[in-house]
């Protein structure tokens, strides 16, 4: 199967591979994938795969319990075009295929960290990168060609470029890197040069992704879909190894200013006070085909504080909540119940607090219409 990457026009160097890729079950100690397209998954947690897109000639890599190493790499490739594969480990969905447990897609704005580890086996003789992917797209998309590819090059050996050209230098993760901008034909990359070889790294991929959000070529909305690392060789490459690889990506909103007392669950402990006035509801939702994302505001347009708050509304058929932040949120059928956590129990008059979820819908979704704040009808924003 070719890529759009493969049909790229000579000159321009492919960073990561889009293909399909064939599943396989949990992977042994010491398993070896051949086939063109064959993958397996490790610690119940990661897909790794051969991924041999641009040559017909034979790879194989050997898959332990923690990373894979190439033991065959008969293709060849000229150093101005196309790598022959990207053998690599990764969390997330390509092309279809998702890791075991994955919560990606996952939007940026709902990312409280991301983090991740990886330890590289180099050789000498060969022309490869060693290349750590980061992929978004304005959707959640599991499948085909994501239009953001985040590109950290660990390691650079032989006459080969990243995509694009070099556009500045950036100091990210507290280390300092060359970085080239580019367009392959079928999506943007951004990517991140080291001025010497990286063989072992614990880092933020978060840094990376707020720094290309920074360049203005992404946005919060953006979802993060897949974390991979592996190589992109063009002549040679038997020997390389990924030794390591953890990657973890955890969702929530911190506050922006630490809390007073540690956050609690459940209900205020003192009873709420509903103020004296009424309550603004702002209601920002995002869905797509089967789910949808909710920002919801509360205002305080009384003149006294809320301490305490709960907000009641009801979701249209077919709306189930997934997972939330910044508020403790339940749902009993349609009936939706958010409470304040501990650093967000009080409103003073003018001001507002917020928090979100995510959630699945039937289809021909809608957003719900009427608010109680402390059992106070709201008005809408």
């Amino acid at each position: 199967m070719r890529t759009a990457r493969a049909l790229v026009a000579a000159g321009l160097l492919i960073a990561g591979s889009l293909v399909a890729i064939v599943a396989a079950g949990p992977a042994q100690a010491d398993t070896q994938i051949c086939e063109q397209y064959g993958s397996t998954t490790i610690q119940g947690r990661y897909v790794v795969q051969n991924n041999r897109w641009g040559t017909t000639a034979q790879q194989c890599i050997n898959v332990t319990d923690t990373g894979f190493s190439v033991t065959s790499q008969q293709g060849s490739a000229p150093t101005n075009g196309a790598p022959v594969s990207y053998p690599s480990v990764y969390l997330g969905c390509h092309y279809g295929n998702c890791s075991p447990g994955s919560n990606l897609p996952l939007q940026v704005s709902r990312i409280s960290s991301a983090t991740s580890s990886i330890n590289y086996t180099y050789v000498s003789g060969a022309t490869y990168n060693a290349s750590y992917d980061i992929w978004l797209d304005p959707t959640p998309k599991t499948t085909g060609v994501n239009q953001m590819e985040i590109m950290i090059w660990f390691n650079r050996q032989g006459s080969i470029q990243p995509i694009g050209s070099r556009t500045g230098t950036a100091t990210v993760g507290g280390r300092s890197w060359d970085v080239w901008t580019g367009n392959n034909g079928g999506n943007n990359v951004v990517s991140y040069l080291a001025p010497s070889a990286i063989t072992s790294w614990n880092f933020s991929v978060l840094d990376f992704i707020n720094d290309v959000r920074n360049r203005g070529a992404i946005t919060n909305s953006w979802y993060l879909t897949s974390i991979q690392a592996g190589f992109e060789p063009w002549q040679g490459g038997a020997g390389l190894g990924v030794n390591s690889f953890s990657a973890a990506v955890n969702s929530g909103t911190p506050p922006t200013t630490p809390p007073t007392t540690p956050p609690t669950a459940g209900p205020p402990t003192t009873p709420p006070n509903p103020g004296t006035g009424g309550c603004r509801v702002g209601y920002t939702s995002n869905s797509w085909q089967n789910g949808f994302t909710a920002d919801v505001s509360v205002t305080n347009t009384g003149s006294s504080p809320v301490n305490g708050w709960t907000l009641a509304y009801n979701l249209p058929t077919g709306q189930q909540i997934t997972s939330a932040w910044n508020a403790n949120v339940t749902q009993s059928g349609s009936a939706v119940t958010a409470r304040n956590i501990g650093w967000n129990g009080t409103i003073a008059p003018g001001s507002t607090v917020s928090f979100g979820y995510q959630g699945t819908h039937g289809g021909g979704y809608t957003a719900p219409t009427a608010f109680t704040l402390n059992g106070t009808a709201c008005t809408r924003a």
